[in-house]
């Protein structure tokens, strides 16, 4: 009985691309693998059918002749048969068990060795005027040390961990699943290689310690809400002389009353005077690193008004440069004022007319044009 051809059995095109190739022969090995059909003696000879043209049309020597000779090529043991011959399913599968699963179904081992440590997490609340200077802080944070009794190696005075038997100290052990092997973590050395028959009584085997350790942070100026500080090796141990994870500090700024921050520039609602906004002058501002600037409002000042002050922000992160500071201006009502002060301020009211005023007097004139409209 004639053979079916191997790109009718994959359903390609002749010259078709090896990325197009894999995916339609993972495609029909996924469907017809004996894993997803029990007992189906129909599927599985389909899934041997699919695999033996696909270990033949992946290889550009093994395609080049086929496409010159056909099946001939294979035959009486011509450049070796694709199905059962040189890889066989293993080797054709193990490209798609790559694909999905992270790993060959070929010989591929490696030790996965010590594990890493945890990283762990600090969260830092600082001030906007720390965060203006940059600072160094002091902190403690639980973590694990490594043990001193062991120095690390999890095993007591006198002894020292062992190859393990189950995976030859690969840490990993292999088992056959119909046509799959499948690598798993080794169940006796939990993946470490080694085995420890004698513990460490200080970590009974861990090699490492709970402890309280204290360290210095270096907090730059110019840091923002959000920022993430990384102190590499400065997270948990891992066991048995494994490498140390990392410590990674958040950043908050605690609310301030005065000033809001956004990037480098900072804001700042400043209240004036009723006679400052009216006839000008200057006047003193706070600057976030506790000092005063000199600013000059201009005459007839509205409240909303505001000014830029150049190089009076916060400063960039990891950057000789300042941000700027700007100042929003709101005209302070006078109050509490004496019987003598409201009789000057109504004769001012009199003597001023609709000129001081063009906002409002143009205001009430709209309004009173609008009202003429809908009266008519």
């Amino acid at each position: 009985m004639a053979k079916t051809c191997f790109y009718d059995i994959l359903e390609v095109e002749r010259g078709v691309s090896t990325d197009d190739l894999k995916k339609s022969y993972r495609k029909k090995a996924m469907r017809y693998h004996p894993d997803r059909n029990h007992d189906d003696t129909e599927a599985e000879a389909k899934f041997k059918e699919v695999s033996e043209a696909y270990e033949i049309l992946k290889d550009d020597q093994k395609r080049a002749a086929y496409d010159q000779y056909g099946h001939a090529a294979f035959e009486n043991g011509g450049m070796g048969r694709g199905g059962m011959g040189g890889g066989g399913f293993d080797s054709a599968f193990s490209d798609i068990f790559e694909d999905l699963f992270g790993m060959g179904g070929g010989g591929r081992r490696q030790s996965s060795g010590p594990s890493r440590g945890a990283d762990l997490r600090y969260n830092l609340a600082i001030t906007l005027e720390d965060a203006f200077t940059g600072k160094e802080e002091k902190i403690t944070i639980p973590t694990t040390i490594t043990c001193d009794d062991c120095d690390g190696t999890g095993a007591e005075e006198g002894s020292k961990p062992e190859t393990c038997t189950s995976c030859g100290g690969v840490g990993k052990v292999r088992t056959q699943q119909g046509f799959f092997t499948v690598e798993r973590t080794c169940p006796r050395c939990q993946g470490q290689g080694m085995v420890i028959s004698r513990p460490c009584g200080g970590c009974h085997g861990a090699g490492n310690k709970q402890k309280n350790k204290s360290l210095s942070v270096k907090i730059p100026s110019g840091v923002e809400d959000g920022t993430r500080i990384r102190l590499q090796g400065e997270g948990e141990c891992g066991p048995q002389n494994g490498p140390c994870g990392d410590l990674y500090i958040f950043i908050t700024l605690e609310y301030h009353p005065i000033f809001q921050r956004d990037g480098s520039t900072i804001f700042c609602n400043v209240p004036i005077a009723l006679t400052t906004a009216a006839l000008g002058g200057e006047i003193n501002v706070p600057t976030v690193n506790c000092k005063k600037a000199k600013l000059k409002i201009n005459a007839g000042n509205q409240t909303g008004k505001q000014y830029r002050l150049r190089g009076k922000g916060m400063p960039v992160l990891h950057s000789q440069q300042f941000g700027d500071m700007v100042i929003q201006t709101s005209v302070e009502t006078p109050v509490n004022m004496t019987k003598k002060q409201k009789e000057l301020l109504r004769a001012f009211a009199d003597d001023c007319g609709d000129d001081v005023s063009p906002e409002s007097s143009g205001f009430f004139d709209k309004v009173k044009e609008l009202w003429d409209d809908l009266t008519e």
